[in-house]
């Protein structure tokens, strides 16, 4: 401690020095690195001026001392780490795998941090590195790994499990809320089954950045803290053709406020682990739907009901923004109705229905318009977890709440798309109205997300004089279809016979309707630059998606609102991650 010697004798005093040092980002292998009293000053009257609630430092932070899941349910007794079916349990004990190479740290949310009640100057210090990529285990952690099944492709494909995934712990931040810290790409688990446990950094981008996308477009989703890289070299054959390449791993922090999914309860039942499946349940109702009262003997059919509600819900709400999941197994779906998982997934860049963006999918069953469909198949295999725990006139009523999803979601769905149209109150017309519009993108290939965006930029006299200017690109190519005129007379009449102010439509339209989305072209630049070790473009990325309403310099300069280039209709993701 070259600045302040004479105090180095005074183990309290140096202790603070440090501190702060750590806080500030000036501190590295134990001393302190400011290159001046001033910089070492500057830095301590910075950090008094901040919000103190926010830690700066990983010594200040700590996970929850009541640790819910740990010491709720039974741990698996097998302590030792490798390959095999685990029954009786939910959990595994599995200490996260450290990369071997200096890890890297290609980007944080600070939103997302924020959950956490951290000070963005943490992101500096080398223990918050450490403990982000797996290379060290916070005091009070016990690390788990998550046992569950699923219906893969809609066949049931028995236990799956966290194959690369360890919950760090749980925290309860300044609000009360709780979370689940997960370390996505952690190294091998009991339920890895034939993978190496390990993430690459291509698809751990697209995961990072469309987490933190939809979640500002509005739809329910898990969070993302940060991403590591590191040299460690992940081999993977991309696209399943005999051909594996060399990429470099990488490591997402992933936030939810739970990780449980369908598949958490189906592989209790098809098991006959019962008990455990009631606890599970129970657990479920008392954290998550406190709503509802836990000593109500219909409690299980209400808990369904809100299931199946919120599971319409969510997936209106990617049919709105035009997101495909690409992998929507019941092992993916969230028992709290949030988007987790993200592996080839995909938004709509032209109207295309069948649109599936995960070429592992020959047969399509994932499709953007299948997607409401999958998710009844689901809900109808959580049904069916659930049906031990009921009795035989609740299964019954069980089946009449599932054949009330439909409602559910055409209801949401309309809500939404007239909202994106910028209407008010409902007419009978629109579900036929809304279809045409839908019938004509389609027809033409229109751009998703800017023939919305623009028809929001389109003023009503525009409107009926039939004039499209030229920089509302999206409509010029929907204005080739011979019906268009007819349908903005349409629109016109929906709008005037409401009472519709027209700046307050178009005001309306603005803020439902994004400029920007995670375009496969967009994540492929932002992953090209990060495999080279330039990690400025998933910055950028990510702060245009955090704002994908507002209209910003950086991201027209980019051409993320204009048409996409050529070369992204040639791009493809699949399920090797």
């Amino acid at each position: 401690m070259a600045l302040v010697p004479e105090l180095y004798r005074n183990w309290q005093i140096f202790a603070v020095i440090l501190y702060f040092c750590r806080s500030s980002g000036h501190e590295e292998g134990g001393k302190c690195k400011a290159k001046s009293l001033h910089d070492f000053y500057s830095s301590i009257c910075l950090l008094s001026c901040k919000d103190t609630s926010l830690k700066m430092s990983m010594f200040d932070w700590k996970f929850a001392d009541d640790q819910l899941l740990l010491n709720t349910f039974p741990i698996d007794s097998e302590k030792r780490n490798y390959v095999r079916e685990v029954k009786g349990a939910l959990f595994s004990v599995v200490k996260p795998t450290a990369l071997k190479s200096s890890p890297k740290l290609v980007a944080v949310s600070e939103d997302a941090l924020s959950i956490l009640d951290m000070d963005p100057t943490i992101t500096n210090t080398r223990d918050f590195l450490y403990v982000v990529s797996g290379n060290a285990v916070r005091k009070g952690s016990t690390p788990l790994s998550h046992r569950y099944g699923g219906h893969q492709f809609g066949v049931w494909a028995g236990q799956l499990g966290d194959g690369r995934a360890v919950m760090l712990g749980e925290y309860v931040n300044q609000n009360g809320e709780r979370w689940e810290l997960q370390l996505k790409g952690a190294g091998l688990t009991p339920y890895a089954r034939r993978a190496d446990g390990r993430a690459v950094l291509r698809s751990s981008l697209r995961e990072f950045l469309c987490s933190e996308a939809m979640h500002y477009l509005g739809v329910p989703t898990s969070r993302a803290v940060s991403i590591v890289t590191s040299d460690d070299p992940v081999w993977r054959d991309q696209f399943y053709n005999g051909n594996p390449v060399k990429e470099k791993a990488a490591v997402v922090l992933r936030l939810a406020k739970s990780w449980f999914r369908f598949g958490s309860l189906e592989v209790l039942t098809y098991n006959n682990e019962i008990k455990l499946l009631r606890n599970l349940v129970d657990f479920i109702i008392e954290q998550y739907f406190q709503q509802i009262n836990s000593n109500d003997p219909h409690k299980y059919l209400a808990f369904y009901s809100e299931v199946v509600s919120q599971t319409a819900d969510m997936i209106a709400r990617w049919m709105s923004v035009g997101f495909s999941h690409g992998v929507c197994n019941t092992d993916n779906f969230s028992i709290l109705s949030i988007t987790i998982d993200y592996g080839p997934f995909g938004f709509l860049d032209s109207y295309d229905p069948e649109f599936v963006p995960n070429t592992s999918d020959d047969e399509k069953m994932y499709s953007y318009e299948k997607q409401p469909d999958v998710g009844y198949f689901n809900l109808q295999k959580l049904g069916i977890a659930l049906q031990p725990l009921l009795t035989e006139k609740q299964i019954s009523q069980m089946r009449q709440i599932l054949n009330g999803y439909a409602d559910i979601y055409k209801r949401k769905f309309m809500e939404l798309f007239r909202t994106k149209l910028g209407l008010i109150g409902s007419d009978k017309g629109d579900v036929g109205f809304i279809g045409w519009l839908l019938k004509i993108m389609k027809d033409t290939r229109a751009d998703y997300t800017m023939t919305f965006r623009q028809l929001g930029s389109l003023t009503l006299d525009e409107m009926k004089i039939r004039v499209i200017p030229a920089k509302l690109w999206a409509l010029k190519q929907l204005e080739k279809h011979r019906y268009f005129n007819e349908w903005i007379a349409m629109y016109v009449n929906r709008i005037e016979s409401s009472g519709l102010v027209d700046e307050t439509r178009r005001q309306t339209m603005h803020s439902v309707n994004p400029r920007y989305i995670l375009r496969n072209w967009i994540a492929q630049a932002a992953i090209e630059k990060a495999e080279n070790g330039d990690f400025t473009k998933v910055q950028q990325v990510l702060k245009v998606l955090q704002n994908p309403f507002q209209k910003q310099h950086i991201a027209e300069k980019a051409g993320y609102a204009n048409m996409p280039p050529p070369w992204a209709d040639k791009l493809k993701v699949s399920c090797s991650s």
